[in-house]
């Protein structure tokens, strides 16, 4: 099963999703702006993508300053603003197998279907 975190309104999401259509996968799509993921789920996926919450985080987001998040920050802070914010959360994420990848470039999501 494949799953892909996407926001509709972010064109690299479109990009993302498109690239897997055309390349015969049809994943379940979360609109994850909407279906916030839990502050679990979201340890789920930096495990999955090896990487630390600050990485996962959209830090140029106006959210990121208004919430006084910085580079002090700890990770349960950033973890809850990502559950509380989930504008925060870097997209498009796409799951397969239990591996992620960020589609930034879109490319590189289909490196988990190899």
């Amino acid at each position: 099963m494949t799953t892909i975190y996407h926001n509709p309104r972010c064109s690299k999401s479109r990009q993302t999703l498109q690239l897997l259509e055309e390349n015969n996968i049809q994943p379940d799509v979360r609109l994850y702006l909407q279906d916030a993921p839990s502050i679990e789920e979201i340890k789920t996926l930096l495990s999955q993508l090896s990487i630390t919450p600050l990485e996962l985080m959209r830090t140029k987001e106006a959210t990121y300053k208004e919430l006084g998040l910085s580079k002090e920050s700890t990770d349960e802070e950033r973890l809850q603003a990502m559950h509380s914010n989930p504008s925060l959360i870097e997209r498009p994420i796409v799951i397969h197998k239990n591996k992620a990848k960020i589609g930034r470039p879109p490319e590189d999501v289909l490196a988990l279907f190899e």
